[in-house]
């Protein structure tokens, strides 16, 4: 993406208030934005991730919506927190997503961005009209779900009221100030039983690791927001995450 915003997708929502034209466009982002722009037009797939769509082709399409929004104190993050009855990731905070289903259109251009608006409409009764998208970054991959994730940046022009639409699927949805995601206070390794190892942070009385807290990671640091942090400071996993 250009700073002016010369390559758009244009893309409908479905149904309800997602309907209506999207543009994937930077013009009158405010400028602390600018980082995150320039990170989303330069980053590589493998800049983000080890874990990257199969080469077949294979994997269920997915989005999610990364939304920035000014609060009380700066520049915040949208995140829910996923119901602990749920099969998969159940109990562990995201960003508002899910699969595309048909009606959202081609996973390749437009589908991501109907999905991820779409799905953040339906977990946390955002406004999607209120959305400015700005970015899309690579696509990534999660293999214990099999799902392949375009995560979809968004300004949050106009904010709306959230809140829990589903509880059977979330458990709340709150904002944390990117202050206190930069704050090495609340900066851990997550270790899971398997051994795997990855970024976490311990914001809003929640633990954020996998797929939601490696994304914020390295936006953080190619946006050059990233302060120096103890990575020997582990938190265990439960097996059962």
């Amino acid at each position: 993406m250009t700073r002016a915003g010369e390559e758009t997708y244009e893309a409908y929502g479905r149904s309800g208030p997602a309907r209506g034209e999207v543009v994937v466009t930077t013009e009158g982002v405010p400028e602390w934005l600018d980082p995150v722009v320039r990170a989303a037009a330069a980053v590589q797939p493998h800049q983000l991730s080890r874990f990257l769509p199969p080469a077949d082709g294979g994997g269920r399409q997915s989005a999610v919506l990364v939304l920035f929004g000014e609060g009380a104190r700066g520049p915040e993050l949208l995140l829910m927190e996923r119901a602990g009855t749920l099969r998969s990731h159940a109990g562990q905070p995201s960003f508002p997503g899910g699969a595309l289903d048909p009606e959202d259109g081609d996973p390749a251009t437009t589908g991501p961005l109907r999905a991820a608006l779409r799905e953040a409409w339906e977990e946390t009764g955002l406004d999607p009209s209120g959305v400015q998208t700005f970015g899309v970054l690579p696509k990534l991959y999660i293999p214990v779900s099999g799902f392949v994730v375009t995560p979809v940046l968004g300004w949050w022009r106009t904010p709306s009221p959230v809140s829990v639409v589903d509880p059977a699927e979330t458990a709340r949805v709150f904002t944390v100030p990117v202050a206190d995601l930069t704050d090495p206070a609340n900066r851990a390794t997550a270790v899971h039983p398997s051994g795997h190892a990855g970024p976490a942070f311990l914001v809003e009385s929640a633990l954020v690791w996998g797929f939601t807290a490696g994304v914020i990671d390295r936006l953080l640091h190619f946006a050059g927001w990233e302060r120096p942090w103890d990575r020997t400071r582990e938190v265990p996993l439960d097996w059962r995450a």
